[in-house]
Parts: structure tokens; C-alpha cells; sequence
């Protein structure tokens, strides 16, 4: 089997690239080939089957000259014009199967989510697909809104919690600070508005009242570096909170597993890859409730200093992590990526009956 995947592709590193890799790593595994098309602004030289168009015109050629059995488009944000013409082109290449992945927690609750219906543009092209994968259950109702039918449809949530190899070592900024702080508070995501960042670096104040020589790394790029670098250089305890840029997915995972508690304060947000990773370790975790976290999770409401801060307390006084075993996390893992490669088999299948 030929899969061609199309979708971001580290770095940087988010839940949309971990999954997307974790499919790509598992299918080669197994003696698969699969290709990868990235659409992000990051460009590098095409190498291992990775491509990087420069434009819309180049993927539409990628996608004529390269083989392969089925395309499988992983995107996350909106519904925007260019990805629905993107996700038109995708059902439209002849003898191909066509798969969508879209991860989106903030989406199906946001006015143009509300809108959904089988009568729109995107209901007719999302109708176009041999199967779309729903990442939780609140997109899998967003597809059936659109008129997908319930048999296209496949809830697989992309759990990805392998352990960090040997190898894997922390960025050296990263690793000195680790040494010199305790307990450790991690937060990893973008640096965009919808992960209100703000929120954890003001908090700081009053949790190096309690734990004088605490520490914040947090691990990510985005938009709001500038303002973020500017609000920590503004703070008196500015030097206990590191931002970190991006960092390999081995060596996020390392520090994950390293840290005392990692913090997900989202304006909205999807089944988080790293929330499902930090209880994998072990490495307790509060987040605010979206609906839709995994069980173990510390739960917070959204913009409240105040639960942060007795959230945060409340975990630090229970102590240490228990992390689960190893093989444990592995068999977890294969479960959801296993359940992936059969659909593609599924949709195979169908079009050679």
C-alpha cells in the first residue's frame, strides 16, 4: 500500500505533526510506503519522501506525478477557501482513495462550526471524501452536520505516547534550567493567543511565594514570541521563566517526563497530544475543561487566576508522578495507529470489490 499524506510537517512540532508522523513512521514499519506534502509556510529541501511546494500549483503537480493508493489530507484551524479547494483536489485525483483528518477543537462551537449544514460548499465537499477520521466526538457530529454519512466516518483520537529514546537529549537552556529549579511547570503548545499564556507567566508571581525557586518553561513558536519575551523581561522573577522556542518531539517528550506539572490554559483547544503524552508519564496535569479531556486531568475554567492557582497548589502538595509502564504506553499507542491503517485497508478494499 502507497499513502500519501498531506498536512504539516515538523518543525515546528503540534499535535497535527506528531499525528501525522506517527502515521508516516508506523505504515513504513510495516512496509508500507508514505510520502509526505507539507502545506506550511516552513520550507526545507525535499529529502526522505518529504515535499515543500512552494505554492498551490506545485501540490496540484505533486499530486499527479507521485504513486500512490490513497491521500490522506491532515489539517487543522478552518474550513477556509484554500483548504476546501486543497480538499476538492484531493477527491478529485482519479484511482485514489481520499481520506481527511481535520483537528480542530475550537471549530465546531465557533460561529462558522455553528453553520454547518449539507446544503453548504463545505457539507458537498466534505461529502466528497471516501472517509473522514474525527479526532473526537464533538467533529464526528460536526462531519454527520455536513451530510457525511455515519459509515465514512471513524472516530480515532490521536493518541501518540511513545516513550523519548535513549538519545534524546534537552535543548542545553532547557537542561540548565531544569537543574536549577524545582518543582518544574512545563506548558507546551503555540505561542498564540488561544493558549493564554499570559495567564501562566502573571501566575508565576504568587507560586514563587509558596516555592521560592519554581520554574516555567515553556516549550513552542508562534506569533506572540515578541510580546511574551517582553511581558517575562518586565516581571521581577522574570529569570524563572524560560521560553524555549521549538523542540524536537524526543526531547519534548523528555521534558515532559522530567517536569512536576504541566499547564494547558486554552480559550478553546482540541484533544491535546500533549495533555494524553503528560499522563502517559505520569506528570500530572491541569487544563482547562473544554468538554473533552481524558480522564486524570485537573480541571479549570477558562481566564480564572484564581483556579489556576489553587489547581496548581493542589497538585504540587500531592506529589511525584506514577508514571504508567512503558509497554503500556506502546499498546496504547499502536491501538489508534493500527485502527488507521485498517480504514485505509477498508477503503482499499471497496474499490476493489
Amino acid at each position: 500500500m502507497r499513502v500519501l499524506q498531506i498536512g504539516p510537517y515538523p518543525p515546528p512540532n503540534g499535535g497535527v505533526q506528531t499525528n501525522l508522523v506517527d502515521i508516516r513512521n508506523y505504515l513504513r514499519k510495516h512496509g508500507c510506503s508514505c510520502e509526505v506534502i507539507n502545506i506550511t509556510r516552513h520550507r526545507r529541501a525535499d529529502a526522505d519522501g518529504v515535499y515543500y511546494p512552494g505554492n498551490a500549483l506545485e501540490v496540484v503537480r505533486l499530486l499527479l506525478r507521485l504513486r500512490y493508493d490513497l491521500v490522506h489530507l491532515q489539517v487543522g484551524g478552518d474550513f477556509s477557501k484554500r483548504l476546501l479547494a486543497l480538499s476538492l483536489v484531493c477527491c478529485l485525483m482519479p484511482g485514489r482513495k481520499a481520506v481527511l483528518s481535520f483537528h480542530s477543537g475550537g471549530y465546531p462551537s465557533s460561529p462558522a462550526g455553528k453553520t454547518a449544514g449539507p446544503r453548504t460548499l463545505r457539507g458537498w465537499i466534505m461529502r466528497r471524501f471516501d472517509g473522514v477520521i474525527a479526532v473526537n466526538r464533538e467533529i464526528a457530529d460536526l462531519f454527520g452536520k455536513f451530510g457525511v454519512s455515519a459509515a465514512r466516518v471513524r472516530l480515532i483520537a490521536p493518541h501518540s505516547v511513545s516513550a523519548p529514546g535513549k538519545e534524546a537529549a534537552l535543548p542545553d537552556d532547557l537542561a540548565r534550567f531544569f537543574e536549577q529549579r524545582q518543582p518544574r511547570l512545563i506548558a507546551v503548545g503555540q505561542l498564540e493567543p488561544e493558549y493564554d499564556l499570559p495567564l501562566q507567566i502573571d501566575a508565576m508571581a504568587k507560586v514563587l511565594q509558596r516555592h521560592p525557586n519554581a520554574g516555567l518553561a515553556i516549550l513552542g513558536s508562534g506569533s506572540l514570541e515578541r510580546m511574551l519575551r517582553e511581558r517575562i523581561a518586565s516581571k521581577p522573577y522574570g529569570d524563572r521563566i524560560l521560553l524555549c522556542g521549538d523542540v524536537a518531539h524526543e526531547g519534548t517528550l523528555r521534558a515532559i517526563g522530567r517536569s512536576d506539572l504541566v499547564l494547558r490554559t486554552t480559550l478553546y483547544d482540541g484533544d491535546s497530544i500533549s495533555v494524553r503524552e503528560a499522563l502517559a508519564f505520569g506528570t500530572p496535569v491541569i487544563a482547562t475543561d473544554n468538554g473533552m479531556r481524558p480522564v486524570g486531568v485537573r480541571l479549570i475554567p477558562a481566564r480564572e487566576p484564581g483556579k489556576l492557582l489553587e489547581a496548581i497548589e493542589a497538585a504540587l502538595a500531592e506529589g511525584g508522578p506514577h508514571p504508567r509502564p512503558a509497554a503500556a504506553r506502546e499498546e496504547h499507542e499502536e491501538e489508534n495507529l493500527e485502527a488507521v491503517v485498517r480504514f485505509y485497508r477498508e477503503l482499499r478494499s471497496d474499490a476493489k470489490a
